[in-house]
């Protein structure tokens, strides 16, 4: 009992070991000074999930750094039916009259609990019924479409098969983009946090590949990242740049965008005081710094998450720290 009792405490330990060793060097991650030139290329982007009150939409878009925005239009059944907002054309009218220039893509969701590690998330019926929808609502006075599915086992097929399905529906003007899941930090590091949280939060760098193959537009999510204080999110956010524009870096002509917390109702996500839009914004800054070398074919931006749940501090991060940065966080 002893000889047990000794090594599972020596397993604990262990464990306490990586732990502690992996917070320091996400911390890391999170400390010096970005380079001048990693800071907005007026190519951002936003959610809109209400347009009940355009203030804060037409403040961010008058910067001119937006180019595009994700338009909450539908809710994606398992069956591949979808559910429609409705009056997302009094928006869509509002934006041709006032930013013609910006575009505006469907915002199409499917959030459910658990992991599509036995079950595929859509099988090949719903997969089938749900392409043609989704270019349909795309085509309804959108741009284009923005998928949201999750979670998405690695190795799911029903995912990067869906995307290639859609992409052959949309007219060839269409922009299609998805948003994908976190990338996982270090190889294998979806395993631990799959046992541990009972669905897929992690992506490894050749799923994410293989997902967004067809895509024109990838946006790696910057909330739900459950870090314990706003240094190791920051950390964490140095490494979802690092580590997807690695991961993309063969792809041609793609902007690459990174979610930047900006709202207030768990509608949404997780609400937590150590995932900001100004950390959010350094560490995207510090990750652009760090990454060897960023391909002429990929774009990098951010994406604020939700601009009409935006407060007034949260605007402003976005004007003094993206659009007109002064290099010290």
């Amino acid at each position: 009992m002893k000889w047990l009792l000794k090594r599972l405490l020596a397993g604990v330990a262990a464990v306490l070991v990586v732990v502690v060793g992996a917070g320091a060097l996400l911390a890391y991650q999170y400390s010096g000074s970005p380079e001048d030139w990693a800071a907005s290329q007026g190519a951002d982007a936003a959610w809109v999930g209400s347009w009940a009150d355009t203030g804060a939409l037409e403040g961010l878009l008058d910067t001119g750094s937006v180019s595009t925005l994700y338009v909450y239009a539908g809710e994606v059944d398992a069956d591949g039916s979808v559910e429609r907002v409705p009056d997302t054309g009094v928006l869509l009218s509002w934006l041709d009259a006032n930013f013609p220039d910006v575009e505006a893509l469907a915002w199409l969701r499917h959030v459910e609990s658990g992991s599509s590690l036995i079950r595929d998330r859509f099988d090949a019926p719903a997969r089938e019924a749900l392409a043609p929808v989704v270019a349909e609502v795309g085509a309804d006075g959108f741009d284009g479409v923005h998928l949201e599915i999750r979670p998405v086992t690695v190795n799911d097929p029903s995912l990067p098969s869906l995307m290639e399905l859609v992409r052959e529906e949309l007219d060839e003007d269409a922009l299609l983009s998805v948003q994908a899941h976190h990338v996982e930090l270090v190889p294998g590091g979806r395993v631990a946090s799959f046992v541990a949280g009972g669905e897929e939060k992690y992506w490894s760098k050749g799923y994410l590949d293989r997902v967004t193959e067809h895509a024109d537009q990838v946006v790696l999510p910057g909330v739900g990242a459950n870090m314990p204080s706003a240094g190791l999110y920051g950390g964490f956010m140095v490494r979802q740049v690092t580590e997807a524009v690695t991961a993309l870096r063969t792809r041609e002509d793609v902007t690459v965008r990174f979610g930047v917390p900006t709202y207030e109702s768990e509608q949404w996500g997780p609400v937590t005081e150590n995932e900001t839009a100004l950390t959010a914004i350094a560490a995207v800054r510090l990750g652009m710094s760090r990454v060897e070398e960023v391909p002429e074919t990929m774009t990098l931006g951010v994406s604020l998450y939700l601009v009409d749940e935006a407060a007034e501090g949260d605007l402003t991060a976005y004007r003094t720290a993206w659009l007109s940065p002064v290099g010290e966080r």
